[in-house]
């Protein structure tokens, strides 16, 4: 029996073709168990053959989820039974670490001493000052797999859980129970406890981000565009196509243009951006009814430039709240479900219709100038949303990776992330080449000379590329807004 390189052989096989998704049975899980294992059975007495018998149990407990999730303990046996007799273990052998195995379902049952040490290893962490960390990672588990709908549901199962659960064994009972039972008491109060009242702040600040973005809008419409017969992309610009060729009144167009996609972002985004667009959108159609902004130039070169700043930095506010006066992204995104065309090829293709028709109707020149409104529009959309803190993704590849990682994590604060791979493979020189460590971090936009700055004092000959990073969530970074 060669219990390492058995352990050592199941350990690499979870680390390369175990699902990601398992935030808390992963390899991390079953090396917490492996060692718990050891330290209680060190405690109990137990050594030898029947150590190594439980620590091969404990490698091996949680291997079906290789396989599947439902009936893992039944598919770990399985796997056990394939992979432990190239390793030296008998058939007798193997039937006592499937039932340890065995042993660790829940509601747990153990029937021997070992499999009393490896049920407690298995929910060691119950008793422990990691429980936090721990019980976070299986709550987004059971959540991402619909076995808990929300914490309140988790902390509910969570106190049943722990009011039932006991610990087999001696050592276990002496090291964690005290503990296991000081996290029951301080859930259960935290359960009880009155609910906060509701953050007024947010809302607030979204009320005045869409009175704000709603108002500017307007003022966009009425004292550039409109005036002088000029067009935006967008549902906006259809709007404004339908008010110069029908003469219908711009503020009910533009609701009505908006309600059928204001319905779409009910299911395809959430209800609360549905709600919030659709408040934007009818204010915007009622300062749109009403007179009172005056008319700022006829410059058509003025009017492009200035009318699109002004509908971005509009549109930008809203969007800032969670929600937006223009629902062509709404639009895109029903369409990008039932077509193979992406969201910037489906957006482009109804703002070339919309500027054609333009053309068409109102000549070549006002077309072309639109054009210029649209980007201009575009582009400060992306600075009122993005801010200049804009993220961005940086490659490093370096030979003194290990210098540059310390100086992003200790020097700029950045999480990193690396990947293993050669750097060589030169013209001339193909077969010199080297392992080295690639870095990967994401810092804002203003950063970027400071890092490249700090890479060039530590490596000159580092390879360094960076990319815009469009959305961003968790890991150390700064907080953004979302819908």
């Amino acid at each position: 029996m060669q219990p390492a390189a058995a352990q050592s052989f199941i350990l690499d096989i979870l680390r390369r073709e175990l699902n990601g998704s398992l935030t808390y049975h992963s390899v991390r899980h079953t090396e917490e168990v492996i060692r718990h294992s050891a330290l209680l059975a060190e405690k109990m007495g137990i050594t030898g053959k029947q150590l190594d018998l439980l620590t091969t149990a404990a490698a091996y407990h949680d291997s079906g989820f290789l396989e599947t999730y439902s009936g893992h303990e039944e598919a770990s046996c399985r796997l056990a039974g394939r992979y432990l007799p190239q390793f030296g273990y008998t058939e007798e052998e193997i039937a006592s670490v499937s039932a340890l195995i065995m042993a660790t379902r829940l509601p747990q049952s153990p029937d021997s001493e070992l499999a009393a040490i490896l049920s407690d290893a298995d929910l060691y962490y119950l008793g422990t000052n990691d429980y936090e960390e721990v019980s976070a990672r299986l709550f987004e588990e059971y959540r991402r797999r619909g076995i808990v709908k929300n914490e309140a549901d988790w902390e509910e199962q969570q106190i049943e859980f722990l009011s039932a659960h006991r610990y087999f064994t001696s050592a276990a009972q002496e090291l964690l129970e005290a503990k296991k039972q000081e996290t029951l008491a301080m859930i259960v109060k935290k359960r009880s406890a009155p609910k906060p009242a509701a953050n007024v702040k947010p809302a607030l600040r979204d009320a005045l981000l869409i009175v704000a973005g709603v108002v500017i809008t307007a003022f966009a419409l009425k004292g550039f565009l409109v005036p002088n017969h000029f067009f935006d992309g967008g549902v906006t610009g259809i709007s404004l196509l339908l008010h110069e060729l029908y003469h219908l009144n711009l503020g009910y167009v533009i609701i009505a243009a908006n309600i059928p996609l204001i319905a779409v972002s009910f299911f395809t985004i959430n209800r609360g951006f549905a709600i919030k667009t659709f408040i934007s959108v009818v204010l915007l159609g009622i300062c749109l009814l009403y007179p009172g902004f005056p008319v700022i130039t006829s410059d058509k070169l003025l009017i492009s430039i200035f009318g699109g700043f002004f509908l971005g930095v509009g549109i930008g506010l809203t969007m800032r709240a969670g929600c937006a006066v223009d629902g062509i992204e709404v639009l895109a995104l029903y369409t990008l479900r039932r077509s193979s065309f992406t969201i910037s090829e489906i957006i482009l293709g109804l703002n070339i219709i919309i500027f054609s028709l333009a053309a068409f109707k109102f000549g070549i020149q006002t077309s072309l100038y639109s054009m210029l409104t649209y980007f201009t529009a575009s582009k400060t959309i992306d600075y009122v949303v993005e801010g200049l803190e804009a993220y961005t993704g940086v490659t490093i590849i370096s030979a003194k990776s290990e210098e540059i990682k310390h100086r992003l994590v200790n020097g700029l604060g950045r999480g990193i992330t690396v990947y293993k791979g050669e750097r060589g493979y030169l013209p001339g020189k193909f077969e010199v080449h080297d392992d080295c460590d690639i870095i990967f971090t994401i810092i804002t936009r203003l950063e970027m000379r400071r890092l490249k700055n700090m890479v060039t004092e530590i490596d000159p000959r580092a390879f360094v590329f960076a990319s815009t990073i469009k959305e961003t969530s968790g890991g150390i970074i700064k907080r953004r807004r979302s819908h």
